[in-house]
């Protein structure tokens, strides 16, 4: 995704021979196991970027996750990266009222970023879908169109909506704000960028806000897995698929790397990323990938 007619930028992630990144854990109380695996696919250049992260706070163990799919350069994607659950764990009220600690965090570091992108002379962007684990709630925010989808109950269920300009309430909102609506090649806020939401686009600020939609879900029995993931996956493979792909593959690791595989053998264009997180019924786990999701 990014910016029509923009001229890639190199970032400093360094991909062996096109080999996917790859990798995952476990939490230390045993209630769910990730992996990812990320790769430029057909692009020379990489800005797709992700984050896995087991914290604790207040004496909680918090997991955060979240893919950061750049554009105009890889710079907005990848200070998301390493600030945005920075930023959202320190936040004052991130246990008490995690909704509105999300949606701080988000415009905190968006306009961090802004501030520190003064003297660049190219306007850097990125999306950012992200999935919080506290307790038994899984909140997911979104900002772009990265996208969540969990399987609940062995259905595909999209726990975040893709910012695109052409929805009308998005459209609205940036004619409103003074802005505009265009095709070219697809429809673009202001005729440049593919994408209504997003951090950074300090020259499409106005319009391209940093406000996350979020959406909380119950962790329980029912809730088997969650794939975040770049629009490299979703341009090529549906919700459904990537669930009905997922399904069979206890270890999460395996599992992101066989829908990136997927990605690349359907065609996908773009840099494909891919975070899986499975939430383990049996909380007596104790290796990387072993035991799948049980009915209470």
């Amino acid at each position: 995704m990014g910016y029509l007619n923009s001229v890639l930028s190199p970032s400093k992630q360094v991909y062996a021979d096109d080999a996917p990144v790859s990798g995952g854990g476990l939490s230390q109380n045993g209630k769910f196991s990730y992996g990812y695996a990320s790769s430029p696919g057909k692009r020379s250049s990489m800005e797709d970027f992700y984050e896995t992260r087991i914290d604790g706070v207040d004496g909680e163990i918090v997991g955060l996750f979240g893919v950061f799919d750049g554009h105009g350069g890889a710079r907005a994607a990848e200070y998301v990266k390493h600030n945005l659950f920075s930023n959202l764990i320190s936040h004052p009220k991130f246990i008490s009222d995690t909704k509105s600690a999300i949606a701080d965090a988000y415009n905190h570091t968006d306009s961090e970023f802004l501030k520190s992108e003064n003297n660049q002379n190219r306007d850097a962007g990125s999306t950012a879908s992200t999935a919080i684990l506290v307790g038994d709630r899984l909140l997911v925010a979104n900002v772009g169109d990265s996208r969540a989808v969990i399987c609940r109950g062995g259905t595909a269920i999209a726990v975040s909506r893709d910012h695109k300009p052409d929805q009308t309430d998005e459209r609205q909102r940036i004619e409103d704000a003074g802005g505009f609506v265009m095709w070219a090649g697809t429809w673009r806020v202001g005729g440049v960028l593919a994408v209504s939401r997003a951090f950074g686009d300090r020259l499409l600020k106005q319009y391209v806000v940093a406000d996350p939609e979020i959406q909380e879900e119950k962790i329980d029995s029912s809730l088997e897995f969650l794939i975040l993931a770049s629009d490299g996956l979703w341009d090529v493979v549906t919700n459904e698929e990537a669930v009905e792909m997922t399904k069979p593959i206890e270890d999460p690791e395996q599992a992101a790397k066989r829908l990136l595989e997927e990605a690349y053998q359907r065609g996908s264009a773009d840099n494909i990323t891919c975070v899986v997180v499975r939430f383990l019924a049996n909380q007596g786990a104790t290796s990387h990938g072993t035991g799948g999701v049980t009915s209470v």
